[in-house]
């Protein structure tokens, strides 16, 4: 991490992201206690001592069994059962459980949402600095992830039609129409590969960092444009170099709210349940004094 960067408005953050991010794909987060006063960029499992005692494979086989139990809760609470173990630990995460993922957005007002929504106070009553999280290691994607060529399922793919597979799944069976073509109703291609690939590309067997862009399992999650870091040192933060802080001073906080309120970037927006209108109502009623 270079020096942090320092903003005391809205337009100052909103003209930093403009003009001093360096280029390629941005991921942000927000924080409202800075990396600095111990609240350090980790995935939430790293913040919960019983993983510490284990080693690298008793963790491993922990967090699998723990999805396991999660995953069989899932079927009489969902509509579309996960794919994949990524969706299901996406979901698990998405639910509160501790998981190797941390939560990133796409949206730097997101961010920036989530890092002045609450402004902290140390033992003496002062106002604490929050920052947003800007990641700039650029992690391979899940989907370059899946495309790697030297990447190969443990089971064999099997070939329904030249150039076309099912996965580890029973075979497709291909309709011949009369124009000469394939009739394959309901095969996604891509949902085939990512099902073979599971075999082997798991969350837990990661080698590096990978950015996941989950399935929108909950308008929550649509609203927050969240994509999900996982991190194959989930007990480690993330090091300084992998990402720039952006400073955001107390005094601009309460500003920085009411104009994010005013521009649709609140809590009923981003919580769209009765969860999100209660904090919103708490928010303009009780904490700012404004009419709803």
């Amino acid at each position: 991490m270079t020096d942090a960067l320092e903003v005391g408005s809205l337009e100052d953050y909103l003209k930093l992201v403009r003009e001093q991010l360096p280029p390629g794909r941005r991921y942000f987060r927000g924080q409202t206690k800075r990396a600095s006063a111990g609240y350090f960029l980790k995935p939430s499992i790293g913040r919960h001592s019983h993983p510490r005692l284990t080693d690298f494979q008793q963790r491993s086989a922990l967090e699998r069994e723990v999805l396991e139990v999660f995953s069989n809760h899932l079927i009489s609470h969902v509509q579309h059962l996960p794919r994949n173990k990524w969706e299901a630990l996406a979901i698990a995460q998405h639910h509160g459980l501790p998981t190797r993922f941390m939560d990133w957005t796409t949206n730097p007002l997101v961010a920036l949402y989530f890092a002045v929504r609450e402004t902290k106070t140390n033992k003496r009553g002062a106002r604490l600095s929050s920052a947003v999280y800007v990641l700039t290691s650029d992690p391979k994607t899940y989907a370059d992830l899946i495309r790697q060529p030297e990447v190969k399922p443990t089971r064999d793919l099997q070939t329904v039609i030249p150039g076309h597979y099912s996965g580890d799944a029973a075979p497709v069976e291909a309709k011949i129409d009369p124009t000469g073509g394939y009739d394959l109703p309901d095969w996604n291609p891509t949902a085939a590969l990512e099902a073979a690939l599971d075999v082997r590309v798991e969350p837990f067997d990661i080698s590096e960092n990978i950015i996941y862009h989950p399935p929108h399992v909950s308008p929550r999650m649509r609203a927050q444009d969240s994509v999900l870091l996982a991190c194959y040192r989930p007990l480690e933060a993330l090091e300084e170099h992998e990402y720039l802080e952006i400073v955001v001073r107390p005094r601009a906080h309460d500003d920085i709210r009411r104009r994010l309120d005013q521009y649709g970037v609140f809590d009923k927006q981003l919580f769209p349940d009765l969860d999100g209108i209660a904090k919103w109502l708490r928010y303009r009623v009780f904490e700012c004094n404004e009419e709803p």
